[in-house]
């Protein structure tokens, strides 16, 4: 308890917020209406936010610690995993779309597995700006999956998230190739 005082920072308090926001963005999905639509892809869009600002903050404030190492990669894979589970099961992502998810949440696991291994032989693969380029585009296009389509809105949203769902599978391909050619030299 102790140890995890101490490394209470500003990045590791975000990352603590992300994993809290993970069940209220599957419990407002539940309210399966626009208003619980809205609310879900707001609070989505606050963890990604997040997301971003405690990477920012560790490296300006120089405030890394062994438990955001750990916790930092497993709030996104929660995140990210629960929202493609849930659009799943409310039938947003269904048929051949199926298989982008199924791609994203393999490489998921892939990486989080190598992550374990490199570290526990002291390696560490920093992250590509594609990798950064790919969570990006996920993130945007689980957000607008989130949402639907909006009636009063010409442009077809649900078709532009599925879009972008299979660019950033597409994307989750390439860097999840170059995360396990860069630790097979480790391995």
């Amino acid at each position: 308890m102790i140890a995890m005082v101490q490394q209470t920072t500003v990045p590791n308090l975000l990352t603590i917020s992300r994993i809290l926001l993970v069940p209220v963005v599957v419990g407002l999905f539940f309210l399966d209406s626009p208003l619980g639509n809205w609310l879900a892809a707001f609070i989505f869009i606050v963890a990604c936010i997040t997301d971003y600002l405690d990477g920012y903050f560790a490296r300006t404030l120089k405030q890394t610690s062994n438990l955001g190492i750990f916790l930092d990669p497993m709030a996104d894979k929660l995140l990210v995993a629960a929202t493609i589970l849930m659009l799943v099961g409310m039938n947003r992502i269904e048929s051949i779309h199926l298989i982008a998810a199924v791609i994203i949440l393999c490489r998921e696991l892939l990486v989080s597995g190598l992550r374990e291994y490199l570290a526990e032989v002291r390696v560490t693969v920093p992250v590509s700006q594609l990798a950064k380029w790919k969570t990006s585009i996920q993130m945007t296009a689980l957000s607008i999956l989130i949402i639907g389509n909006i009636p009063a809105l010409p442009l077809p949203l649900h078709e532009i998230g599925l879009g972008g769902l299979w660019i950033a599978a597409v994307l989750t391909l390439i860097t999840g190739f170059d995360y396990l050619r860069a630790s097979f030299r480790h391995i």
